[in-house]
């Protein structure tokens, strides 16, 4: 106990900007030290002091909830060796009643808490310490206090490297690596890495800086297209609302790890964004684009206009909200068309992307079930959350970002089909003008109600809603794309299915790695995950190219016998192939149909392209 002490009397030392008196101001901020000297091993010795307490028991906790994410994430199993004391650096006794609180008796009226965190997952909910960076998500890292929640915060980080600097939406403290927030909610809103990043930054037209921290193995040539590229995705989408948010202190900050060594991911903060990928830029033709105009789109949408069930955020319990379908679903719509309305990505590759998102939600057995409300509330069990059982998720679950994705693109298109002049970039300034301006959080309600607004049509906006949003319903996409000259139709019709299913290859077997889907032939003739498929036909099936093999050599309508092993037991029955369903998007100019200059003229206004002025170069 005396080395603890010792120890944490240094590290205390090391936090000199916060006034030390025991005359200290009532409500005192909350004081936090991380340092890495065991980032070899994934570890950060962490302090946090609190002053000016109120006498009776002291609670402090971890976090089990992060900002952006909807499910559980039990943050405090990486936390140990753990110890407190008091103002005068006597040690207190703990006491914990549960999982994730600590609870202490006896204080003077301040405590100084000490532990040990262990951290190896980059990506946008967690934390890694390794000798290249620290990249900490705050939830993740930090303990916080039971009814100080509202006080200020300043935080500071002895770093292992000299050449490592901070990339974070914290505001500066003065001097190194020292930073402050105004309060819990806005600190444990703020990730921060630590590491020997490039940077590049520019300005708006409003004199706001938007900064690109990107830690990466690659060159300054990779980083200025990126950068070039976030610049003319931050253009479009400011152009799409007609304004920048106003960031807190004038800065956005884009903080992307790029590394074999970190999780694939994307996670949006009030003025910053977690971005991760396994690869570098070069390596992955700079695809990483499209996360970050994903996640940049949420400085409107989810960092401002906020759907009222996550306000204020818990992070104490899992935080539901029915309206995921647009705060993640339009905000991946809007994402996609960024990147094609900036020239970023070719409209081809947009078509490609879209029609294989149509083909997944036409085809999804889960709109039978429920409707993109309800699977909003579903993430609390997807969101990357944990469980060992088995699900039938396939079957019962569609998930809210390409759910709403293609509701968000219904309602464009039919915006733009039946009301002169209207687009669904109308709706998102109106909600953003009522709910994101001013920061009042919206209710399912308030989302009608603004569709009703914009397009002066009370029936319609409830119409939509009861159909789509509702209910699990679809509108015809076909005539719809008809109006942009864009052809909607089966990618072939000949071609035969058993369902879309995915298969693992174990020695000389084929096992079904995934729940077939309701109504598919695989479904019908008695087929699931697990089961083993000997022969289709004649068959024999002893690897995945085996069973596209037996696909080509039949045709819809066909019936062919199976046989599988399922749990130990051989059986035989017969099923009956189907018209493969995936569908393709093909523009008229390339299925030689007649194009109008009225059609090339709402494919212009909806994309901000022209499919033939592309062909040409």
């Amino acid at each position: 106990m005396k080395n603890q002490i010792a120890t944490l009397a240094s590290v205390l030392a090391a936090v000199s900007f916060v006034a030390a008196s025991p005359a200290a101001a009532e409500n005192a901020p909350v004081v936090y030290h991380a340092s890495f000297d065991n980032a070899a091993h994934h570890e950060a010795r962490i302090t946090a002091s609190f002053r000016d307490l109120a006498d009776g028991p002291f609670v402090f906790r971890m976090s089990r909830a992060s900002p952006g994410r909807y499910a559980l994430h039990e943050f405090a199993k990486n936390v140990y060796d753990v110890s407190a004391v008091d103002g005068r650096g006597r040690a207190l006794k703990l006491e914990q009643r549960d999982p994730y609180s600590w609870r202490v008796e006896g204080h003077d009226g301040a405590v100084t808490v000490s532990y040990t965190l262990y951290a190896d997952r980059a990506d946008g909910t967690y934390s890694q310490i390794d000798r290249t960076h620290a990249h900490l998500n705050m939830p993740a890292t930090f303990i916080w206090a039971e009814g100080l929640e509202g006080r200020a915060i300043e935080i500071s980080f002895a770093a292992p490297n000299g050449r490592w600097k901070a990339a974070t939406q914290l505001p500066s403290a003065g001097g190194r690596l020292r930073f402050t927030a105004p309060d819990l909610q806005y600190l444990m809103d703020s990730p921060t890495e630590l590491s020997d990043f490039d940077l590049r930054s520019w300005k708006l037209s409003d004199g706001q800086t938007i900064r690109l921290a990107v830690h990466h193995d690659g060159n300054a040539e990779d980083m200025d297209r990126y950068a070039q590229e976030a610049k003319k995705i931050v253009a479009e989408q400011i152009d799409i609302f007609g304004e920048a948010p106003k960031f807190d202190h004038g800065v956005y900050t884009f903080i992307a790890d790029y590394l074999p060594h970190v999780s694939g991911d994307g996670m949006e903060h009030r003025n910053s964004t977690i971005l991760s990928s396994t690869k570098g830029l070069y390596e992955a033709d700079f695809a990483q684009i499209s996360t970050l105009s994903h996640e940049f789109f949420h400085a409107w949408n989810v960092e401002r206009m906020r759907p009222a069930e996550l306000e204020p955020f818990d992070f104490a319990r899992a935080n539901p909200t029915p309206s995921l379908w647009f705060a993640e679903g339009f905000t991946n719509y809007y994402g996609d068309v960024a990147r094609v309305r900036s020239g970023v990505t070719p409209v081809d590759d947009y078509l490609d992307d879209l029609a294989n998102t149509l083909t997944f939600i036409i085809n999804a057995p889960g709109r039978e079930v429920g409707s993109p409300q309800s699977m909003s509330l579903e993430a609390a069990f997807v969101d990357a959350a944990r469980a060992i059982d088995p699900d039938n998720r396939a079957n019962m679950f569609v998930s809210y970002y390409p759910y709403g994705e293609v509701i968000a693109l219904a309602l464009d298109l039919t915006l733009r089909t039946q009301f002169e002049g209207v687009t669904l970039d109308d709706y998102m300034r109106h909600l953003w003008k009522l709910h994101g301006v001013t920061e009042k959080p919206y209710t399912h309600d308030d989302l009608r109600k603004g569709l009703a607004d914009v397009t002066g049509d009370a029936d319609f906006a409830a119409a939509f809603f009861a159909s789509y949003i509702e209910d699990g319903g679809l509108p015809d996409f076909a005539p719809l794309f008809a109006q942009a000259g864009l052809n909607l139709e089966a990618d072939d019709r000949e071609k035969a299915s058993l369902g879309r299913v995915s298969f693992e290859e174990k020695g000389d077997a084929v096992v079904i790695a995934s729940n077939t889907l309701t109504g598919t032939p695989l479904y019908k003739a008695g087929l699931d995950r697990g089961d083993d498929i000997l022969s289709v036909g004649r068959f024999t099936i002893d690897s995945k190219d085996d069973y596209e093999k037996a696909m080509k050599r039949h045709d819809p309508g066909d019936e062919v016998a199976i046989r599988f092993r399922s749990r130990g037991e051989e059986f035989t029955v017969n099923a009956i192939f189907t018209a493969d369903q995936t569908l393709k998007i093909t523009p008229y100019e390339d299925a030689e149909m007649e194009i109008t200059d009225t059609q090339k003229a709402f494919r212009k206004s909806w994309l901000k392209t022209e499919i033939d002025a592309d062909k040409e170069d």
